[in-house]
């Protein structure tokens, strides 16, 4: 894997050889490193370029000082080199920013000097808060694809739920969670306990007793009434196991109404994923050293297979066909032309504007499909780092705020994690927080992020701060300091199949699973005779020259070792 030495001196880099593949790949973040290595493993040429000085693109895990600047720089166009062939039309691409409407503060000027000191300790998410559960399609990936072994992972200690007046309670993921749990009623246990045994026999082909095919196709919270659930169980079903986003209960505003068909994949998703691998007892893992492992896994898997990858080159333009219109290749800042039969694109890059000629031809038709992105929403994320944890003796955890738990306009639930530095993401005796939300603009965002962190946390004050809805909890729990914080938005961009294709930006969701499934599709497209990771005929190994010393490991348990 090569990097350049002088990140301004793109014309003096050496030349890459060879110049035609069958596939150049633009960004590193997961879905590009997946369909890399996904190619790599058939067979194919493929060149994987990234303008960015690290792996990961918008899903990397950075250091306190280069995610700072990350988020806060602007991204200027690199200086083109001359060169380039007169038998093709150089079609200029911008690389857009894909955070916005960024906000970054420190508590005081003792915790900002503290975080610079340490900034190279800290292991921060881009695109948090992630996990996997440990039944996904992340997990089965990872095993079949062989990228797991250039990873470990850890379980997440606790999952809660924040209920409205009275703070954090634990999600009963278990026959034996469900009985220790002091907040749940004797009725709402044994409610629960007869709800998920018909879920259980439904899903076991031994047994006749099945959930109706009318129910099955029936909203999942009209189900849930149906079995005269209460609201408490309801909510954790719907928003903290099923992790659905919108207000289930409204019409108006819910944009994504959950059917029970899919409400009882995500419950056995779930209920799977609890205790299956050792040391992990609960649903969820992370990975040791941060998201941004994944991406990484990946394309190490994809440069065994023969992938090239170079970093720190900015692709400026893409080259097109004078005659017919077709996509050949493309251009270095370097000034070097690449070649290939596929181009991937990371979704923050677009054309600008349309070149003017004087005829409407199939060159500008296909120019135009490539100018329009289909955005269909927005994700604001938060992250938090503090000196405590949220929850007494719990290191790692997670957290789901359903709607209306925080204040009545709340229409969409919020998704948190906390990791600690058993993770080696942190100093010791420091944790981060990662929050999300879907939202329509910025400002519904930040609002929904701040009271969130608000109900947990004690914030630094700002201008502001009266804005936020004010929240009233029970728990005597003394609220931890952030001594840092940051607030930014992500566009939600699909990913696109036509001549040249795009993959989709990080979503809300909690776990990977929707954006592998586009990956693979996007996968199936481009290559229809082809298996998405055929499985290998021989072991192989697994040594990186590459690969990490484990300098920050605190000596605790190891981590757990995915095996198939």
């Amino acid at each position: 894997m090569t990097e350049p030495q002088d990140p301004f001196s793109f014309s003096s880099y050496p030349p890459i050889d060879p110049i035609n593949f069958d596939l150049i790949v633009i960004g590193t973040a997961l879905s590009e490193s997946v369909i890399a290595a996904a190619a790599s493993a058939v067979g194919k040429t493929v060149l994987h370029l990234d303008p960015n000085s690290f792996y990961g693109s918008h899903f990397a895990s950075l250091s306190l000082h280069d995610l700072t600047s990350y988020l806060t720089s602007p991204h200027h166009p690199p200086r083109a080199a001359s060169g380039g062939d007169s038998d093709y039309f150089g079609v200029d691409l911008v690389h857009q920013h894909p955070c916005s409407d960024v906000e970054i503060a420190f508590c005081d000027d003792e915790s900002e000097s503290f975080l610079r000191e340490n900034s190279r300790k800290f292991n921060i998410d881009l695109g948090g808060p992630r996990a996997l559960f440990s039944a996904d399609k992340a997990i089965n990936l990872l095993m079949k694809s062989g990228a797991s072994q250039y990873m470990e992972f850890k379980g997440i200690d606790e999952s809660f739920v924040y209920e409205a007046n009275e703070g954090l309670a634990n999600v009963p993921d278990s026959r034996g969670a469900i009985f220790r749990d002091k907040k749940l009623s004797l009725k709402e246990k044994n409610q629960l306990m007869r709800f998920f045994k018909l879920v259980l026999k439904h899903l076991d082909d031994t047994q006749e007793e099945k959930i109706s095919e009318e129910d099955l196709e029936i909203p999942f919270v009209s189900f849930l009434e149906k079995m005269k659930l209460p609201p408490k169980i309801k909510s954790i079903l719907l928003y903290a196991i099923a992790m659905v986003d919108y207000d289930q209960d409204n019409n108006e505003v819910c944009k994504d109404l959950l059917k029970t068909k899919d409400g009882i994949d995500c419950l056995a998703q779930y209920s799977s994923s609890v205790g299956r691998f050792p040391n992990a007892p609960g649903a969820l893992l992370y990975p040791i050293y941060g998201e941004g492992e994944l991406p990484q896994a990946f394309c190490r898997r994809a440069a065994v297979k023969g992938c090239i990858y170079v970093l720190r080159m900015p692709v400026i333009s893409l080259l097109m066909e004078k005659v017919t219109g077709l996509y050949k290749g493309v251009r270095l800042a370097s000034g070097q032309d690449l070649y290939s039969n596929q181009l991937i694109l990371d979704p923050s890059f677009t054309v600008p504007s349309l070149p003017s000629l004087s005829r409407r031809d199939v060159l500008t038709e296909r120019l135009q499909m490539l100018s329009q992105r289909d955005i269909k929403g927005m994700v604001a994320r938060g992250i938090c780092i503090t000196k405590s944890s949220i929850k007494p003796d719990v290191s790692n955890c997670s957290v789901v705020y359903p709607p209306r738990s925080l204040y009545p306009e709340q229409v969409t639930s919020i998704k948190a994690l906390q990791i600690g530095s058993n993770l080696a993401v942190c100093p010791a005796g420091t944790f981060i927080l990662y929050f999300s939300t879907l939202c329509n603009d910025a400002d519904e965002g930040k609002k929904l992020l701040k009271a969130a962190m608000n109900a947990l946390l004690t914030l630094p004050v700002s201008e502001n701060s009266e804005s936020i809805p004010s929240v009233q909890s029970d728990s005597a729990d003394i609220k931890p300091i952030v001594i840092w914080n940051a607030f930014y938005i992500q566009k939600l961009i699909t990913s696109k199949f036509e001549f040249i294709s795009s993959t989709p930006t990080p979503d809300g969701n909690l776990n990977y699973n929707d954006l592998l499934d586009a990956t693979e599709k996007l996968f199936g497209q481009m290559y229809p005779n082809e298996e998405f990771f055929p499985k290998a005929t021989s072991p192989e190994d697994p040594k990186d020259e590459d690969e990490d010393e484990d300098e920050d490991d605190d000596g605790e348990d190891s981590g757990i070792t995915l095996e198939s």
